[in-house]
């Protein structure tokens, strides 16, 4: 089953643990056949969010929404089940300085 691993970093800790370690991480669940994916994001203030209400698009600057951890990067996974998942991710190096959001991927039904 697929996870998403999404890493939460308060601003200023971006940069607490440098990009070789985090790199390092993807590199070996990548080898193990955990990864299928992974990306570092821009820091909030290069965010958009965008709304359509009532067919009405509302685009504003930042992220959708106030908190001070802030959405930094992600690792979708794949895992047997939500307790392997949780292993995994408390090995993401973020993990000691913000938090892992761990979500179990819905797949898209087309009825």
């Amino acid at each position: 089953m697929k996870y998403l691993c999404l890493v939460y970093l308060e601003e200023q800790k971006l940069h607490a643990v440098p990009d070789r370690e985090c790199m390092a991480c993807g590199d070996g669940f990548r080898k193990s056949g955990l990864l299928i994916a992974a990306e570092a994001l821009q820091p909030i203030d290069t965010a958009t969010t965008v709304r359509v209400r009532n067919g009405k698009l509302s685009v504003t600057d930042g992220p959708f929404a106030e908190t001070k951890e802030h959405l930094a990067g992600f690792y979708l996974i794949e895992a047997r089940d939500l307790n392997d998942a949780i292993q995994v991710a408390a090995k993401i190096p973020p993990a000691r300085e913000g938090s892992i959001e761990v979500r179990p991927i819905r797949e898209l039904n087309p009825q």
